[in-house]
């Protein structure tokens, strides 16, 4: 106990919990924890100070997303930007887009932007610009939002899935050249949640078989590949032909409605997509090209140029919040089996637009914690080759089994830069609570 107490006067804020509770750490900011007859004071018994700290993390709920915190620290400036709008009348295109694509030209490293409506329009788009249509073939992973396939399903081409790696949920890299066939017009790989899919080898069998790369970057605006030690990173999007990005109000950067951009370092595919945003039209009501409407409105362009400016404060955050998740987890890693936490590939930059774990009885571990309070939420719950609508694609069940296994496992827990320490030590403590019984 002597060793215990003086532990403990150089950790004022914490209590050891270890020869009940596995070695855990506990936060108390009841009291200042000092050992009697070493300069501080006795404060509360320690089992009181447990019981207090345990009863606030049981009341404590944790909303899976809060929008609501994040817009009252920006609140003054964006009312600001939609007031200099509102003035001007500007409302589809105009300057703010155009600043916004050059903003988002030089944060992802490539020589153009394009402003579109959504990011499942910027996927169609460039799939459009590279003539994929009826009867191509394009090889992505199934374990992705459906707008990745969907946007190749509406142009009458055919999405040919490629399992993921189980550790990243990225496409595997490894599995992509059995897939290929003579229709085979482009790879379309997913950075999901933050990471960027393993790049090289997929870029490599892209050369040798001239195929299109366009990168579903919707979910890593400032992630960056990096696959050695020492090299300088590759941001997400500049990497293929094109990047695509979705700014929807719950991603990193996200705007007010639905919004979305095009990269790529090609002038020619740069004004294709310009052009197709419009209808086709250039100049105005004469069509070069039969286009669709996906134009950037200038409102959701002027806040997203507001939001811009803290994205790499919230990306840190992000990562400070994820690294916390880590430490907390520790202790429940030996005794859950089948517990596996996210993973880092090589030297990348994951920026955490979710934290999401693997876990057994992941069902019923969601609605514990539902009824506790805390948010999560599964992506994805079935992997597109088994949604109903492919039924025609005549997949089973088995043909692809890390996503298929995945997406029974897969939770994803609360992450967002105003996420406060009491919250995720809630969170830790309900899933623990969860395993105990």
């Amino acid at each position: 106990m002597t060793i215990i107490f003086f532990y403990l006067t150089f950790m004022p804020a914490y209590f050891y919990d270890g020869l009940e509770n596995n070695n855990q750490f506990v936060y108390c900011r009841e009291a200042s924890l000092r050992a009697p007859g070493l300069g501080g004071h006795s404060g509360p018994p320690l089992h009181k100070c447990w019981d207090s700290k345990k009863r606030t993390l049981m009341k404590t709920k944790v909303p899976f997303f809060d929008l609501a915190v994040q817009f009252k620290s920006i609140e003054e400036e964006i009312k600001s930007a939609l007031d200099e709008v509102f003035q001007t009348q500007q409302f589809i295109l105009g300057s703010k887009v155009q600043a916004l694509e050059e903003t988002i030209a030089q944060y992802c490293r490539t020589r153009y932007a394009i402003g579109v409506a959504s990011g499942s329009d910027a996927l169609l788009l460039s799939l459009m610009v590279l003539g994929i249509g009826t009867g191509d073939e394009v090889l992505l992973p199934p374990f992705t939002f459906f707008a990745t396939a969907g946007s190749v399903s509406r142009l009458g081409a055919i999405p040919v899935f490629v399992d993921i790696d189980p550790e990243t949920y990225n496409i595997d890299p490894f599995k992509i050249e059995e897939k290929i066939t003579p229709r085979t017009k482009a790879i379309l790989p997913v950075h999901l949640f933050g990471q960027c899919a393993d790049m090289n080898l997929l870029l490599k069998i892209a050369k040798e078989k001239n195929l299109f790369v366009i990168e579903d970057a919707a979910q890593a605006l400032g992630a960056e590949y990096k696959p050695k030690a020492g090299s300088e990173g590759r941001r997400a999007g500049q990497i293929g032909d094109f990047g695509c990005f979705s700014f929807y109000p719950t991603k990193n950067l996200g705007a007010f409605g639905d919004a979305g951009m095009v990269v790529t370092e090609n002038p020619v595919l740069a004004e294709k997509v310009r052009l197709l945003r419009a209808h086709g039209s250039q100049p105005k009501y004469f069509h070069k090209s039969i286009g669709i409407n996906s134009r950037l409105d200038t409102i959701q362009a002027a806040i997203l140029l507001v939001k811009f400016k803290y994205l790499e404060k919230w990306t840190a955050e992000r990562q400070k919040k994820a690294k916390r998740y880590q430490l907390l987890f520790q202790d429940l890693l030996p005794s859950v089996e089948g517990l596996k936490l996210p993973s880092i590939q090589y030297q990348n930059r994951h920026i955490f637009h979710q934290y999401v774990i693997r876990v057994p009885e992941r069902d019923r571990l969601k609605q514990f914690l539902t009824e506790e309070g805390i948010g999560t939420d599964i992506y994805y719950p079935v992997p597109l080759h088994l949604q109903e609508c492919y039924s025609f694609l005549k997949y089973h069940r088995g043909d692809l089994p890390n996503s298929e296994k995945a997406s029974e496992e897969v939770l994803a827990l609360p992450i967002y830069p105003e996420l406060t320490e009491d919250q995720q030590m809630a969170v830790i403590d309900r899933i623990k609570a969860f395993y105990k019984h």
